[in-house]
């Protein structure tokens, strides 16, 4: 596939971008928001649903799908994209963040990661081959590289070997996927630019992972514990190091203005399980910030959550969502996963629409300042 990832436009003000990423299972317009489906599933909102919303792409899990139902088992009933019934692309997660967030139950070597199952402690590992013939298997449109995410915070050493751990990694994976002819079939492989918070380290990932020339690149190790303002400077120092005719993807975040303000530092994709999962706590997002629908305020409240955002949640009032979610009722997830999901789904495509128009700058900074304000 060639010139898989097309500039449309720029902006003159920030580093915003507007693209178009070709996969085998259709094209991606971007900036974009990708819902996250870890074990092959939205958490309460089915496929049919997220075309409505207009969703594009999704994600799933490398790690968990491989413990359950496992990855050839996926395969012999025709890949992921037939296992769930989602015809649209599919980016799955390498599992490298689960180095990370299952510290206790792994053990780093240079080969890969040995684990221990988080579900029954059954023993099993997870190297360049490994995670590639996972994602193989599921005929990932995109498949992440295994890479190792340095806690924050770390030492400048203990990161500088994890960054030289995950470009070794990266440098495999990508060697065996032209090698079985993933590449060559349509499949993108994205490599993932670790450093932490060492501005050295992250242009010197950056730098050599580039020179590996792979299809996209990711912006990892952010979000993990950091504040936002050191989050967006590590995702400023990266940015720039990465090539400008390939897609630009920062892992696992965040809030909604905390995607505009990464978009204006030039990343393209993000993804992230915020919206679903406040969902199930009452929580949904407007203009003016979020709500948390328990409160007593919203008891006889007719309005819908925002007015003018058409979705199939926005036939029911607050006061009726609230009812859901106090009474514990499970319609209240999806209808709250629903219009959260439509909101960022929705601001991207606002997001889009202004570099199109070339105000991109000013736009989001007005965005932004309202959201603020509103959530105090």
């Amino acid at each position: 596939m060639s010139r898989p990832f097309q500039l449309l436009a720029t902006d003159t003000v920030t580093a915003a971008r507007r693209g178009r990423l070709l996969t085998r299972h259709g094209s991606v317009e971007t900036p974009i928001f990708m819902p996250v489906g870890t074990q092959g599933t939205v958490k309460a909102v089915t496929p049919a649903q997220l075309r409505e919303l207009g969703a594009q792409i999704i994600l799933g899990n490398t790690y968990h799908l491989n413990l359950r139902p496992g990855s050839e088992l996926v395969r012999e009933l025709g890949g992921l994209h037939q296992f769930m019934g989602w015809d649209g692309p599919i980016l799955t997660d390498s599992g490298g963040f689960q180095v990370f967030s299952l510290a206790k139950l792994r053990d780093i070597r240079d080969d890969g990661v040995a684990f221990s199952s988080h579900l029954d402690g059954k023993k099993l590992f997870l190297g360049p081959k490994e995670v590639m013939g996972i994602q193989q298997n599921l005929g990932s449109d995109i498949a992440m590289v295994i890479d190792e995410c340095p806690p924050w915070p770390c030492e400048h050493d203990e990161c500088a070997r994890a960054v030289a751990r995950s470009l070794r990694w990266a440098r495999e994976c990508k060697s065996i996927a032209e090698g079985n002819g993933f590449l060559a079939a349509g499949h993108h492989v994205f490599a993932i630019v670790q450093g932490s918070t060492f501005d050295d380290l992250r242009r010197e990932a950056a730098e050599s992972l580039t020179a590996l020339d792979f299809p996209g690149y990711a912006v990892g190790g952010v979000s993990v514990g950091e504040p936002e303002p050191e989050m967006l400077k590590q995702v400023g120092a990266t940015t720039p190091f990465l090539p400008t005719d390939k897609p630009r993807y920062t892992m696992g975040l965040g809030t909604p203005p905390q995607l505009l303000k990464m978009i204006a530092l030039g990343v393209d994709m993000f993804d992230c399980v915020l919206p679903t999962r406040v969902a199930r706590n009452g929580l949904a997002f407007t203009p003016d910030g979020a709500i948390n629908l328990r409160n007593e305020r919203f008891r006889a409240d007719a309005r819908p959550i925002v007015e003018g955002l058409a979705n199939y949640a926005a036939n029911f009032s607050r006061a009726y969502l609230r009812h859901l979610t106090i009474a514990g009722e499970i319609l209240g997830c999806t209808l709250l996963a629903i219009h959260n999901l439509h909101f960022y789904l929705d601001l991207m495509e606002q997001a889009r629409a202004h570099l199109e128009a070339g105000d991109y700058s000013e736009w989001h900074r007005r965005w932004i300042a309202r959201y603020e304000v509103g959530a105090k």
